[in-house]
């Protein structure tokens, strides 16, 4: 059942998508060859901004916690690339072990920890549930609304591996984005595989390290479709040793605020689109929809006012933030039910497994829709993100979903090659 969803559908958009279904067979095919040089990361969501001239993606999580949004019709989609990415990292994998974020009262979270357990356990592994939650000092049942109690055991450490008192596994799955820092039982395992990897979380990665890839897979996709590699990718700037509660930093702001706003309005010019432009200054580091802002001059990151300046000085784990990526703002025209919406796709190893929307019914087309008051809309595109179809217009359902499985799958690529890039040297 899909919901009543409006879109801009005419304009650059639906020639992108007349592009992405007339080349889908080299979209593929560049695709394939890509996934040969490059491993994907084991899973990842992508949040996407459809502004009707352009569909570029604008955050991507390699811990996503929001299984339990995705329609059931994805189950088995979910099911079965868990099944190819166990197979390629562990072919005689037996045992997983969970590890989840410290939450124990977020319901949707915890939902979200029981829809990704049933997954693995459904891929054919043994899965149990650590913590390095330091409350938690023995095996604890927590309740699930809609689920069966979560037992959370806490890690142990034995040697050069980490496990539960009684389960030695072979794999450890974070679903912990590790934003106050890499927890000290998870370094230096031995023999034991780490999905993601320790670098992919917040102590560590930088989401411009992840645009700087992506625009390397843009500019190479954009080549082999010939199209302005723009109208799948938004520019940014970066600016370090920020203090918002010191208002130093301000300098660098605003003049990356004004040269990405000039960039901007010449992109506009050129296409003819009549929309103000804006970008939102966000924590280099982070999730959660925390320590962002939307600017629309240079004088909007002047002189905050306290409870500005708090707002950005302080993301998840209460961590400062000391660096910022200054983002093309992209506004969405898609709408769920009159609300704003954003679509976010769902991906493991390198295949699309489902999606859903953001909502907000609060917020307007040029702002943050990841913030109190969202909600998700399951949709069922489990099959159209991945086969277009040929028959029909290019803004028909299928190919408008194709087109945000590609340009989903671009970002994840550029995910790849992020962690490749920044991995430590050993």
């Amino acid at each position: 059942m899909i919901p009543h969803l409006t879109t801009a559908l005419t304009g650059p958009l639906q020639e992108l998508e007349t592009r992405f279904l007339a080349g889908s067979t080299e979209i593929e095919h560049w695709f394939r060859s890509q996934w040969q040089e490059h491993t994907p990361p084991f899973y990842g969501s992508v949040d996407l901004r459809n502004s009707g001239f352009k569909l570029a993606p604008v955050d991507m999580n390699l811990f996503p916690g929001g299984f339990n949004n995705l329609s059931p019709a994805f189950q088995s989609l979910c099911v079965q690339a868990a099944m190819a990415a166990i197979e390629k990292i562990c072919p005689d994998a037996r045992n997983l072990l969970l590890v989840p974020e410290n939450h124990t009262r977020n319901t949707f979270y915890l939902q979200n920890v029981a829809r990704l357990a049933t997954i693995m356990r459904q891929a054919g592994l043994n899965v149990r549930i650590g913590t390095i939650n330091p409350a938690i000092t023995e095996p604890t049942s927590i309740e699930v609304p809609d689920n069966a109690p979560l037992l959370m055991e806490p890690l142990v450490r034995n040697g050069r591996r980490v496990g539960l008192r009684d389960f030695d596994p072979c794999t450890v799955l974070l679903n912990n984005d590790m934003s106050s820092g890499v927890p000290e039982i998870l370094r230096n395992l031995h023999e034991q595989f780490l999905l993601p990897p320790l670098h992919a979380g917040w102590s560590v990665r930088r989401k411009s390290n992840h645009f700087s890839a992506y625009d390397d897979v843009a500019r190479d996709f954009a080549q082999l479709l010939k199209i302005d590699p723009w109208l799948i990718n938004p520019y940014f700037a970066v600016c370090g040793e920020v203090n918002f509660h010191e208002r130093a930093g301000e300098e660098c702001l605003a003049t990356n605020v004004d040269a990405l706003l000039t960039q901007i309005r010449a992109k506009y010019l050129e296409y003819g689109i009549k929309d103000d432009p804006y970008v939102v200054v966000k924590a280099d580091a982070g999730t959660y929809g925390m320590g962002v802002m939307t600017a629309r001059s240079a004088e909007d990151v002047i002189g905050l006012n306290r409870k500005q300046r708090n707002k950005m000085a302080v993301v998840k784990e209460g961590l400062e933030v000391s660096d910022v990526i200054i983002q093309e703002g992209v506004h969405t025209q898609e709408r769920i039910n009159a609300a704003v919406a954003e679509p976010v796709v769902y991906m493991i190893d390198r295949y699309v497994v489902g999606g859903f929307y953001r909502v907000h019914t609060g917020r307007g087309p040029d702002e943050n829709l990841n913030a109190p008051g969202m909600h998700f809309v399951p949709l069922a595109f489990e099959e159209n993100c991945t086969t277009p179809d040929h028959a029909g217009n290019p803004d028909a359902g299928p190919n408008r979903f194709y087109a945000y499985g590609v340009v989903s799958r671009l970002a994840l690529l550029a995910a790849s090659l992020e962690l490749e890039r920044t991995a430590p040297a050993e």
